[in-house]
């Protein structure tokens, strides 16, 4: 696996995980369950919906595998996840109006990922639109998208080094994050009030330049 990212569905985050080999999305399943049903306790949703399939009899449970994602909480843990096969075996299972409009986005993401692949360089205009979008300057979103190609370069070298990803690599990232800024990256959340957010993203034009992790 590599390579972590939250995609947006409706304002909501989907985080997840692309698969080399495979060439395939694996999507977080509570992140999947909560933008189509709206409940407030997904992990309980997807505990009684295993239940349901298993009872069922299906085997897609026996699919279904594990990669640490990053929480709220800024750590890692457990998810289960599912490619876009499983996902949606899994959408059939949930009476939701939102399942249409999101098998057309999974479809797409997954369309623009393997652009991407061929011209890295779509990635880099997509995302100066995306930043554009939401009103960023542009000297910001170069200052940005160079922290991206730094960042990319560095971990890179991490796992050629043999580092793992995950909390080997936020480990990492933390003590990059506290010798420039005095702060572990949560500390650097709490601090900026955030929860979810990228804590790049919400930086300015000074601290984008001073951060390359």
């Amino acid at each position: 696996m590599s390579e972590n990212k939250v995609k947006i569905f409706n304002d909501k985050k989907i985080r997840m995980e692309w698969n080399e080999q495979e060439q395939d999305w694996y999507l977080s399943i509570v992140d999947v369950i909560e933008v189509l049903t709206g409940t407030e306790n997904p992990r309980r949703y997807w505990s009684d919906l295993k239940r349901k399939l298993k009872s069922e009899g299906s085997q897609l449970y026996e699919n279904i595998v594990q990669l640490k994602m990053e929480s709220a909480d800024g750590k890692f843990y457990k998810t289960d996840v599912a490619n876009s096969k499983e996902i949606l075996r899994i959408i059939q299972s949930i009476p939701s109006p939102k399942a249409e409009p999101f098998k057309m986005w999974l479809a797409q993401v997954g369309a623009e990922r393997l652009d991407e692949i061929t011209d890295p360089e779509i990635a880099i205009d997509r995302a100066f639109e995306t930043y554009l979008k939401k009103g960023y300057s542009e000297k910001w979103i170069n200052q940005r998208i160079k922290t991206m190609e730094v960042r990319k370069c560095l971990t890179d070298e991490w796992q050629r080094s043999g580092i793992e990803k995950t909390r080997e690599f936020a480990t990492l990232t933390d003590i990059m994050t506290k010798e420039w800024s005095g702060k572990t990256t949560r500390e650097y959340k709490d601090f900026k009030g955030l929860k979810k957010e990228n804590l790049r993203d919400h930086m300015t034009n000074m601290e984008v330049l001073h951060c390359q992790v």
